[in-house]
């Protein structure tokens, strides 16, 4: 498997703050992990490089529909989002369940993270909405980085072996 893999992560929140927060927490995470690495190669006298960090591009949309274009222009050239990580309420478009569902027509394998402040949605009400819930985590906003940081390494990693396995 391709661990050095640069998976493509794609932001629909009609909030823009939020897009430039999760960039900064999927930024600090690559350059923390360089600098421990280098202080325990420099306190070990070791060379030895571990896992890659999680290496990642986004793409940010402001709306459900805006986002589905930019998934099918990736498609389109070949290079495919591996996570969507969608708020569930945007107006005035699409909420996130509306957003999911079009996008999941679009790409069954997508892993889409939904993040919610509020529960506009009961557990039962989403599964019998969406496809593909076993794609899907629900993160409640505020969300913590580290849990931000799991997440994206846990569902990118998922699609990359899904798609190695088909």
């Amino acid at each position: 498997m391709n661990t050095s893999l640069r998976h493509r992560v794609l932001i629909i929140d009609d909030t823009l703050s939020i897009h430039e927060d999760i960039r900064k927490i999927l930024r600090a995470q690559r350059t923390s992990d360089q600098a421990l690495e280098d202080l325990e190669s420099e306190l070990f006298e070791t060379t030895t490089k571990h896992q890659a960090p999680l290496q990642v591009d986004t793409e940010s949309a402001t709306q459900g529909a805006e986002g589905l274009l930019k998934l099918e222009q990736a498609a389109a050239s070949n290079q495919p989002f591996a996570l969507a990580i969608v708020d569930m309420r945007m107006p005035p478009g699409w909420d996130g369940i509306q957003t999911i569902q079009r996008l999941w027509e679009k790409d069954p394998t997508l892993q889409v993270v939904l993040c919610t402040a509020y529960s506009d949605y009961t557990w039962e009400e989403i599964v019998s909405k969406l496809a593909h819930p076993e794609n899907l985590l629900i993160l409640k906003k505020p969300f913590d980085n580290i849990e931000l940081l799991q997440i994206v390494h846990a569902l990118t990693r998922r699609w990359e072996l899904a798609r190695a396995a088909a």
